[in-house]
């Protein structure tokens, strides 16, 4: 379920993250295309957040 709201609403996530976290690129944005774990691991990766705060933050764009 969470794939296909993450690819529902991917342009507007793909907005937030250039918006918010400008360190993840295009080319990264464009590989985790509606891929729930991998927007979570570039946010642990680029930013140094846990798992928990990055499945948070997902499921803040998701609630918007």
């Amino acid at each position: 379920m969470d794939r296909d709201r993450i690819e529902g609403k991917w342009t507007e996530i793909k907005g937030m993250m250039r918006e918010k976290y400008g360190e993840i690129t295009d080319d990264e944005l464009e590989q985790a295309r509606g891929d729930r774990e991998q927007l979570e691991g570039q946010l642990q990766q680029k930013y140094g957040k846990s798992k928990d705060d990055a499945r948070r933050i997902v499921d803040d764009m998701l609630a918007d």
